[in-house]
């Protein structure tokens, strides 16, 4: 039997009389530095609903469910903070660049409330006045109108959401069911701009 170097017995011992390296945690919360990746966050002032996040997050972390409820729609955005791996991504490719941030929080650890490890926000949904499918969130057709100024007048869909946001209370609803060449100044999904371009 050989017997241990000395370089290895003085290691031995030096690290028994010696603090350890690591922090105290769990016992003293850790501190993690500024640009630490943690929990995301969403900021549901900044958010404006448009999904980016949803479709960049490597883990499916991140999803949305929208409801349409007697002609009224809500945008139910979702983290799931037991899949998120953290990665960043959802904060990167976010367009308003807040709408979703990684905080410093690390620490999910838990046995039984598993079920409360998520944060939902909501956000207002535009319907298309023919079908009633989603067009795109309230706060999505504001910023893009913010973002691009008086381009957006080459929009048809956005003159006619910013009128009746700023200028006009009630509008006429839409009573028959062919498209009539009026129609292109209402709010439409694609398909059904599609077919009011066309057959109008």
């Amino acid at each position: 039997m050989k017997y241990p170097k000395l370089r290895e017995i003085k290691g031995a011992l030096k690290s028994l009389f010696t603090k350890p390296y690591t922090t105290k945690f769990p016992f003293i919360p850790h501190i993690p530095f500024s640009s630490f990746r943690g929990k995301p966050y969403y900021n549901e002032e900044k958010c404006m609903g448009c999904t980016a996040c949803v479709n960049v997050c490597p883990t499916a972390a991140l999803s949305f469910q929208d409801l349409i409820e007697k002609e009224k729609g809500k945008r139910i955005l979702k983290i799931n903070w037991d899949v998120c791996i953290e990665c960043g991504q959802c904060q990167l490719n976010c367009p308003t660049e807040t709408g979703i941030e990684l905080s410093t929080e690390y620490d999910i650890s838990t046995t039984e409330d598993r079920e409360e490890l998520y944060q939902t926000i909501e956000k207002e949904l535009i319907l298309c006045e023919n079908c009633k499918n989603p067009v795109a969130c309230k706060d999505h057709l504001l910023w893009t109108i913010k973002k691009i100024g008086p381009l957006y007048t080459a929009n048809t869909t956005l003159i006619t959401f910013q009128q009746r946001i700023f200028f006009i209370s009630d509008f006429i609803p839409k009573d028959k069911e062919e498209f009539l060449r009026a129609d292109r100044f209402r709010i439409f999904c694609p398909r059904c701009r599609r077919e009011a371009v066309f057959v109008s």
